[in-house]
């Protein structure tokens, strides 16, 4: 089944940025669609980004496209979320997810994911 571990996050000023990271073992994620959700508190589990890793090709919600970046590194098993420019809005606490193999990651859903992380809270004030 594997694991992830999601590391990174931390507490920031709004304009400030962190980088998370969702470190795989017990497989090789290469291949499958790999996505970041974050939860805020009473609010619904929403989707951020995903990668395809057979082409490295990434997918984004309209809420961070342009500021957070999804990008892995083989070598290391680990998949990366860059988030830039970061409002008070992005607070909450944010998952790594295994998905499925796929030609395209942008049609997935949250139930689509089968393996989770615990998750890395991000805290970002105004």
């Amino acid at each position: 089944q594997g694991q992830l571990v999601e590391s990174g996050g931390g507490s920031v000023q709004a304009g400030g940025t962190l980088r998370l990271s969702c470190e795989v073992s017990g497989y090789i994620f290469s291949g499958r669609c790999m996505g970041w959700f974050r939860q805020a508190p009473g609010k619904e589990r929403e989707w951020v980004a995903a990668i395809l890793t057979a082409r490295g090709s990434a997918d984004y919600a309209d809420s961070v496209q342009g500021r957070f970046t999804i990008s892995q590194d083989n070598a290391k098993n680990t998949v990366y979320l860059q988030m830039t420019s970061l409002t008070p809005e992005d607070t909450g606490m944010y998952y790594c997810a295994r998905g499925p193999w796929l030609d395209s990651c942008a049609s997935l859903t949250l139930g689509d994911y089968g393996v989770w992380g615990l998750g890395t809270q991000v805290t970002v004030s105004s």
